[in-house]
C-alpha cells in the first residue's frame, strides 16, 4: 500500500494509492477525521497530552469532540506545526516531568495517525510520501526524516507541497502550472512546468529519498512518465492561523472579549462561514459557568481588516518574486496555463478576488483545495520523476571584521539544481599554533529581503514577518559536539592550507560533506550529512 500526508498546519490529509482503481483516494480515520458533506475528510491538527512521559495524546476530530480545545490549558496544542524548527521566543509547557516541544508533540500526532492507518486498514505500507512547504528549512525536513525512522515502511519520500499540490490536480500535457497553496500556516507558490520523458528500466523515481527498498518503483521496460520541474518559488510564513488571530485582535479591540481558545474557535467559523456567506454570526454559551459570548462580521469588515493587516500586501510580495523568477528565465507570463488554488485559506473570497485581479478566470482552478496536495504526492510511487532546485542557499559562518560580528559567506547558492552532479570546495588552514582541531558551523540561508520571527503572545504561537534586508539562517551544527569537523593529527599551524571540504546536497536536499586532510591524505569525514553531526 502507498501512503501519503499531508501534514498541515490546521488540518492533515491522507491519500491512498488504490491499485485496482490505479487512483489515489482520501482516508476516513475514524475517530480522527473530520467528517464534512462538503469537504474530504480531514484530520484537525489538534493535540491533547493526556501523558507526556509515556506519550499519550489524544489527537484529531476526537479533541473537539470532547471539547479539549476549549480548555484554557497547556495541555492542548494547536498550529503547532508552526513552531517545528523554529527558533521558539516564550515559554514552553513542561507536563508529567518533561518540557514539552513542538517537535515532540509533531513527532506524537504522526506516528499515531500513521498507526491508526495500520488499526484502521489492516495494511503495511510500503512507501510513504510526505509533503513539505516550499519554504521549509533542512532542520524541518531532518526532523521529519527521524519521525520515520523506527516505522516499519520501505520507502519514505519528501515532496514540496505545491508540487505536490499540480500533480493533485491531475493536469495531463505539457503544461505551465502556478499553484498558490494558501493553508494554515503557509503561503507557498510555485510554478512547475509538467512534460513527459522517457524512464529507462531499474532507475529509481527522483524526490526526497529517505529510505528505499533494494528494487526501485519503476523497474519496467522503458516508459513514459510524467516529469515535475520547478521552475519557481515563493514562501512565506502566513496563513489562516494568522487571521484568525487577527480577528480576535479585533474583537478584543470593539468587543473587549479575552484571548482564548473559545474566542479563537470562534473566529475560525466566522472565517470559514464567511467563505460562502456574506454576514456570519456566532454563539457561545456556557450553562455551568455562565460565560457567553456572540461575535458578528460581516465580509466587508472582513475583508478592511485583511487589509489593514497587510495580507494582499503580503500576497503582492509573493506573486511578484514569482514574477522575477520567470523573467530570468525567458518564460512570459501568458505562458501560465492553469492556476491552481490549495489550502483552506485560499477558499477566501477575497483572495480569489485578488487572484482573479492577477490572472483570467478561465484559467484558475480551485476545486481540489483539500485533497490535490496529498492525492498528488502519490504520484512519486507511480514513477513519477521530479526534478527541482535549491530554495535556500546553505554558506559557512566567518568573522566580519570591518562590522565586527559573523556573517555568512554563501557556499552553495539558492538555483542549485539537486542533487549535484558536482561537490562545492573549500580549503581552510589551522589559525593558531598547535591546533588541535578545525571548527566548522554551517548554514541554511533564507531570503535576504527579510525573514520570519516565531514568538509567543500569550498561549498563542505568533509568527511576523522582519524585513528590512534580514537574512534568515538556520545553524545546522551550532551545537555542542557538532562543530569540529576535523580533528588533527598531527597539530595544525598557520600558514599552510590543512583540510579541503568538499559540499554536495543529495537528493533529499540535505547538506553533505566530505574532509580530507592534505597533510596525511586521509579522509576524515566521508559523505557526512551536516544535520546529522555530533
Amino acid at each position: 500500500m502507498s501512503i501519503a500526508i499531508d501534514f498541515g498546519t490546521s488540518n492533515t490529509v491522507v491519500a491512498r494509492w488504490n491499485p485496482v482503481t490505479q487512483q489515489a483516494e482520501t482516508l476516513t480515520l475514524p475517530g480522527l477525521s473530520l467528517q464534512q458533506s462538503l469537504n474530504p475528510p480531514l484530520i484537525p491538527s489538534l493535540v491533547y497530552v493526556e501523558d507526556a512521559a509515556q506519550g499519550k495524546i489524544i489527537l484529531g476530530q476526537q479533541v473537539r469532540d470532547r471539547g479539549l480545545d476549549l480548555a484554557s490549558e497547556n495541555r492542548f496544542f494547536r498550529s503547532f506545526k508552526r513552531g517545528i524548527g523554529a527558533n521558539i521566543q516564550g515559554f514552553l509547557p513542561e507536563l508529567d516531568g518533561e518540557t514539552v516541544s513542538f517537535e515532540m508533540v509533531g513527532k506524537w500526532f504522526l506516528q499515531e495517525v500513521i498507526s491508526q492507518l495500520a488499526t484502521s486498514y489492516q495494511e503495511v505500507s510500503e512507501s510513504l510520501v510526505l509533503t513539505v512547504p516550499v519554504d521549509s528549512f533542512e532542520v524541518y525536513r531532518y526532523w521529519l526524516g527521524t519521525v520515520c525512522e523506527d516505522l516499519a515502511v520501505k520507502e519514505v519520500r519528501m515532496l514540496d507541497e505545491p508540487t505536490a499540490a499540480a500533480l493533485g490536480y491531475g493536469i495531463t500535457g505539457e503544461e505551465v502550472l502556478l499553484v498558490i497553496d494558501f493553508g494554515g500556516g503557509t503561503l507557498d507558490l510555485s510554478l512547475v512546468r509538467l512534460d513527459q520523458s522517457f524512464q529507462q528500466a531499474n532507475s529509481k523515481p527522483v524526490g526526497f529519498l529517505l529510505k528505499f527498498a533494494n528494487k526501485s518503483l519503476a523497474e519496467t521496460s522503458k516508459q513514459k512518465v510524467k516529469t515535475a520541474r520547478v521552475l519557481a518559488k515563493a514562501g512565506q510564513n502566513l496563513g489562516g492561523s494568522d487571521i484568525d488571530n487577527w480577528l480576535v485582535d479585533y474583537f478584543v479591540q470593539t468587543q473587549n472579549i479575552p484571548v482564548n481558545p473559545i474566542t479563537t474557535r470562534l473566529a475560525e467559523k466566522l472565517k470559514i462561514q464567511l467563505s460562502s456567506q456574506t454576514q456570519a454570526t456566532e454563539v457561545y454559551f456556557n450553562d455551568e459557568t455562565f460565560e457567553s459570548y456572540e461575535l458578528a462580521l460581516n465580509r466587508e469588515e472582513f475583508e478592511d481588516i485583511l487589509k489593514e493587516r497587510g495580507l494582499f500586501q503580503q500576497l503582492d510580495i509573493a506573486i511578484k518574486s514569482i514574477y522575477q523568477q520567470v523573467q530570468r528565465q525567458e518564460i512570459q507570463i501568458a505562458d501560465i496555463s492553469s492556476v491552481l488554488l490549495v489550502g483552506g485559506t485560499s477558499q477566501l473570497p477575497a483572495v480569489q478576488k485578488w487572484v482573479n485581479n492577477h490572472f483570467p478566470s478561465s484559467k484558475i482552478k480551485c476545486d481540489r483545495p483539500f485533497e490535490a496536495i496529498a492525492q498528488g504526492a502519490l504520484q512519486l510511487t507511480q514513477g513519477l520523476e521530479v526534478k527541482d532546485y535549491l530554495y535556500h542557499s546553505y554558506g559557512v559562518r566567518y568573522w566580519d571584521r570591518r562590522n565586527n560580528r559573523h556573517s555568512w559567506h554563501p557556499i552553495i547558492k539558492a538555483g542549485q539544481p539537486y542533487p549535484m552532479s558536482k561537490p562545492a570546495e573549500l580549503v581552510l588552514g589551522a589559525s593558531m599554533e598547535n591546533q588541535p582541531c578545525i571548527e566548522l558551523i554551517m548554514g541554511e540561508l533564507g531570503a535576504e529581503t527579510g525573514g520570519t520571527e516565531v514568538y509567543f503572545d500569550g498561549d498563542r504561537l505568533i509568527t511576523r514577518r522582519v524585513d528590512g534586508g534580514v537574512t534568515t539562517v538556520k545553524p545546522l551544527n551550532d551545537k555542542e559536539g557538532a562543530r569540529s569537523i576535523a580533528n588533527l593529527k598531527p597539530p595544525g599551524f598557520p600558514g599552510s592550507d590543512r583540510i579541503k571540504i568538499y559540499f554536495q546536497v543529495d537528493a533529499q536536499r540535505f547538506l553533505r560533506i566530505t574532509v580530507e586532510d592534505l597533510l596525511t591524505n586521509e579522509t576524515l569525514l566521508e559523505n557526512q550529512s551536516v544535520a546529522q553531526l555530533s
